[in-house]
């Protein structure tokens, strides 16, 4: 927003309009952001509520498979050919898989709120 801000304030010489315009700006990038976790949150609801095994079931799956990888490396059990560089990538992946759940989980019970906040 650092440059946006400066290139207001160069558009706009009355500063009132120039933090005017940054609040619209910055009301947009949130809101814009705000869409597209809503839409994320619904393809992992979706997923989640689909009658098919496979669909509903592929990220906790998946999710398993790398906790298991991590897990099994803890206990001294090592992948062959897996490289110290390959277990801390499926560590990352289990931080985001589950970030994404809390976060998916959260927004559930806050989008409502907030998309009627900006609906007024």
């Amino acid at each position: 927003m650092d440059i946006a801000g400066k290139a207001f304030d160069r558009i706009f010489p009355d500063k009132q309009a120039a933090d005017a315009a940054k609040l619209e700006m910055l009301k947009l990038t949130q809101q814009a952001d705000f869409e597209e976790w809503a839409t994320k949150a619904d393809i992992v609801k979706t997923e989640a509520a689909s009658s098919n095994w496979l669909t509903a079931s592929w990220r906790p799956i998946v999710m398993l498979t790398f906790t298991g990888l991590v897990v099994a490396r803890w206990f001294g059990f090592a992948a062959e050919g897996m490289s110290e560089d390959e277990y801390m990538m499926a560590w990352k992946l289990i931080q985001l898989g589950l970030g994404g759940y809390v976060i998916g989980r959260s927004a559930e019970k806050i989008v409502p709120g907030i998309a009627q906040a900006f609906k007024k």
